[in-house]
Order: structure tokens, then sequence, then C-alpha cells
């Protein structure tokens, strides 16, 4: 188990559950884009929000969003650590910084004084430009994590978060597998540069998922083109495939083949949307005919089955009812309904 680091009102490692985290992508200086945008990343299940600080005009306005906002907000700095000081001075909950751009080793000392007194965690984020020479194996990697963890250590600050990453997906894996052998810090896991969101999620889902099946990390980013918010859903997607986050409704249905006689993609798109805000775990199957449910969709709380004209609703895999075709999406729409009201909170 790594050791437990506290960001504002979450805690990282020690067991604790996997936070998710984003980064805005509006400009710093651009109050009402980028608040905006924080406040679309809280509601999307966001834990951790991360903002780049370039400037001594940008620490200024962070300190309205510092104010504003309960998440735990993080600087993300580059080359400059009297930057990094001063955004811990005004309240940062974190401070991120990459150790092949951040300077001297007595700037390093400068900001952890700083942190220390702050009581600022600080997470080390190394990636193929935080290396000397442009290498980037999974060993030079892990490598250059270490030996910061190491000088960070030798000023005596421990309150410490480790990312290793790649735009390559085994590099990633690889160098993480190596710095969770060799420290107990809490591990950020992501694969930088991954991409659109197609691709990027894919990339992603392989990477961290690989690593969260084997026990590896502790707080997710899955960084994509585009809009932030769909980095959100696509790591608590992750999370749910590895039932580390159980609190959504999962809809399995299954490939369909000619024995199918409905259309079962839409219903499992407009089952999709209706369930899209629940907050409780449950399992719902959409499946093309009785041969495939509800006996291998058994273990789901509802589901349906479809037929020549008919379908059949079922409940942990016990038939209930016979309905048409035409009505599967409302008869089944309500029995979600009772299943959510059997729900404990």
């Amino acid at each position: 188990m790594t050791k437990q680091v506290r960001v504002k009102n979450i805690f990282i490692g020690g067991g604790n559950g996997i936070t998710v985290q984003s980064m805005t992508n509006t400009p710093t200086m651009d109050y009402e884009k980028t608040a905006a945008q924080i406040q679309s990343l809280v509601e999307a299940g966001c834990d951790i929000i991360r903002l780049a600080v370039c400037s001594d005009a940008e620490v200024e306005v962070c300190k309205k969003y510092i104010s504003r906002f309960d998440a735990p907000l993080v600087a993300d700095i580059q080359f400059d650590h009297r930057l990094a000081i001063k955004c811990s001075d005004i309240g940062f909950a974190k401070v991120r910084f990459n150790p092949g751009n951040i300077g001297s080793r007595e700037g390093v000392r400068e900001l952890v004084a700083a942190c220390k007194a702050n009581h600022t965690p600080i997470r080390i984020g190394v990636n193929g430009g935080s290396l000397n020479g442009g290498k980037c194996t999974s060993e030079d990697l892990a490598l250059s994590a270490l030996e910061n963890v190491a000088l960070l250590e030798e000023f005596g600050f421990y309150d410490i978060i480790v990312s290793v990453k790649s735009s390559d997906v085994v590099t990633m894996i690889e160098a993480n597998r190596i710095v969770a052998s060799k420290c107990d810090y809490p591990l950020h896991l992501g694969v930088t540069e991954s991409g659109d969101e197609a691709s990027g999620t894919l990339k992603s889902a392989i990477g961290i998922g690989a690593l969260l099946a084997d026990g590896i990390g502790d707080t997710v980013r899955v960084s994509l083109t585009g809009d932030p918010v769909r980095e959100v859903y696509a790591a608590r997607n992750i999370l749910r495939s590895l039932g580390i986050d159980k609190n959504f409704c999962d809809i399995i249905s299954c490939p369909t083949c000619s024995r199918c006689d409905y259309d079962l993609a839409a219903v499992v798109r407009e089952i999709r949307e209706y369930t899209a805000d629940v907050r409780k775990p449950l399992k719902v199957a959409v499946m093309g005919c009785v041969v495939n449910g509800p006996g291998e969709a058994k273990d789901a709380d509802c589901g349906v089955a479809g037929g020549k004209g008919k379908a059949v609703l079922f409940d942990r895999g016990k038939i209930i009812g016979t309905i048409n075709n035409a009505d599967i999406v409302g008869e089944l729409k309500k029995l979600i309904d009772i299943k959510l009201g059997e729900k404990v909170e």
C-alpha cells in the first residue's frame, strides 16, 4: 500500500479510492471561461483540477479560482520555481513540476521550503520532456522520477505524488511498474499526448487499466485532445469497467445476431440516456433473444430479452413478464425505476 497524501479535502494513496483528475485548457487569465470550465469538470465528476500557471498575473487570477471552488486545484509549473512558490503561498492544493524544466537544485530547495511551510504536496511529473538527450525508455523515466524523489527526501520533504507518463502505452506501463517496485509514494497514472477522444481513450484504457488491475495507481488522468470534460467521462468509465467505481448504471448488451427481432441498439441508446445520472450500483441487461438472456444475464438486476414480436422482462434471471417488442423501452424504464427505489442510499 502506498503512503497517504492529503490534497485539500481529498486523500490520495493509503488505500483510499482512486481519484479522477483533469486540466483546464482555457486561458488561465480568462476568468469567466476558466471558471466555467472548472465548474463543468466538477459537475462531470472530476475530483482534482489542474491549471497551467505561467506568470505573476496568472498567479493573481488563480486566487479567485481557489476562493470560489471547493475542489482541490493544482498549479502546473514549468521552468520557474518562483511561480511554484507563489502558487503554494496563495493556497493551491498541490504543485506539479517537471523535474527537467524546474531549474537548479537550489530552486528545488526553495520550493520545498515553501511547500513544507504551507503543507502543499508536490507531484513530480516525469515525461519525455523531463529527460536529457531525448531518451524516453521506461527505465529512463523511472530513474528520473526516483532521482527527484530522492532529492525531495534529501530536503526533508515527503508529501510526494509521482507520475511517469509516456505517449507509448507499453513504456508507460513498464515505467510505472518499476517505480511502484522501488517506492511507496502514490502514483498518478496517465498516457500523455494520447490523441483525440477515440484513440486517446483506447490507449488510456489499456495503460491505466492494466496498472489498476495489478493494484498499481492511486489517481488517474485521461489526456485527450479537446474538451477536458470528456477526459473525466473516459476516466470514470475505466474505473467502472474495473469495478472500482460501482455507483452507476452498467448496461450490458449482446452483439446481436439474426435471432434478434428488434432494434436493440436503439433501446440501449435510450436506456443509457435515461440512466446517465444514476449514482447507485445498478446493472441492466438488453439482450437480443432468450438464448443469451436471461440466462447469460442472470447477474443483472433487471433486463429484457427480445423474441419474434414479443420480449420477456426478467429480474435476476427470473422471467417476470412478457411484453410486445414495441413496449420494451417503456416497460424497461418502469422496471429500472422500481429497482432504483429498492436501492439503499
